[in-house]
């Protein structure tokens, strides 16, 4: 069908639409525009509701955190120290978290959390204006159906793995330790290897690699032999409480949080991490 006739066709079925309004039914504006607007109030009152009795049912003041009708107005207080917390995202980011377990950093990680979505994004917009048939009978559109229950399908499906997904807390690092102890020979120094199982927990092997372990995120450099450096105890709390300050530019995170004694056991077991004997 030439584009011409596509037009004309489309003109055809507007018109007969407009006829058919005429006759049987109600234009979509205001009538059906109306019905939306007062459900959305609806909607808007019933959240706001909910968050006056939220808030209103709650005991004590901020400084308390026991539940009320709708549980918890505060929670416990940020433990900027802690080596356990795990961040997650909200549920209906749940695929995108799994797809990142699919999609390995850095070579495609990329194609599955941005190139993937965007592509099928991109297709969902599109499709009004390439599929512009009359026919709505869902036994007449096979392959709409098919590709809209396969999305369904792989959505559930991540979305619950991403929900069910158990995270390590750099507990399977933790056995590498004495590996780690006895190749750089710094297994009678308590505080080295307290500072090791810290090193093992808090995520520095997502940036770093250590003895064959971890990645090399933004260019983090090797510590395997960071203490062949001979930077100094000093040196090393200075530049874990403030990178920045310490190396301009530098996209490293404060570890200040952790507090004195867990820096000083991190910067001994850099300072003790001469490199395999």
């Amino acid at each position: 069908m030439a584009a011409s006739e596509r037009v004309v066709e489309r003109r055809r079925v507007f018109q007969q639409y407009k006829e058919d309004v005429k006759e049987r039914g109600k234009p979509f504006y205001p009538y059906a525009m109306l019905h939306d607007t007062i459900m959305s109030l609806i909607v808007v009152l019933v959240i706001t509701a909910l968050a006056i009795v939220w808030k209103y049912s709650t005991p004590g003041d901020h400084h308390t955190v026991e539940p009320g009708w709708l549980g918890r107005l505060y929670d416990e207080p940020a433990d900027p120290g802690t080596i356990n917390f795990v961040p997650r995202p909200d549920w209906y980011f749940y695929f995108l978290f799994y797809l990142l377990r699919i999609f390995k950093w850095p070579p495609t990680v990329v194609i599955g959390t941005v190139g993937l979505p965007t592509v099928l994004l991109v297709i969902l917009l599109a499709l009004p204006f390439i599929d512009v048939r009359t026919e709505r009978r869902l036994s007449r559109r096979p392959v709409a159906i098919v590709a809209a229950i396969l999305v369904v399908i792989s959505m559930g499906v991540l979305t619950y793995k991403g929900a069910t997904a158990k995270e390590a807390l750099g507990t399977e690092l933790l056995a590498h330790v004495p590996s780690w102890a006895q190749q750089q020979g710094f297994q009678n120094n308590q505080q080295a290897i307290a500072g090791a199982k810290l090193f093992a927990v808090a995520g520095c092997l997502n940036c770093h690699t250590y003895l064959g372990d971890g990645g090399t995120n933004l260019g983090a450099p090797d510590l395997s032999a960071e203490g062949a450096k001979n930077k100094g105890i000093k040196f090393q709390v200075d530049h874990l409480t403030c990178p920045a300050c310490v190396n301009p530019g530098s996209p490293m995170p404060s570890f200040a949080g952790l507090g004195t004694e867990r820096l000083q056991q991190l910067a001994a077991f850099l300072e003790a991490s001469k490199g395999p004997e």
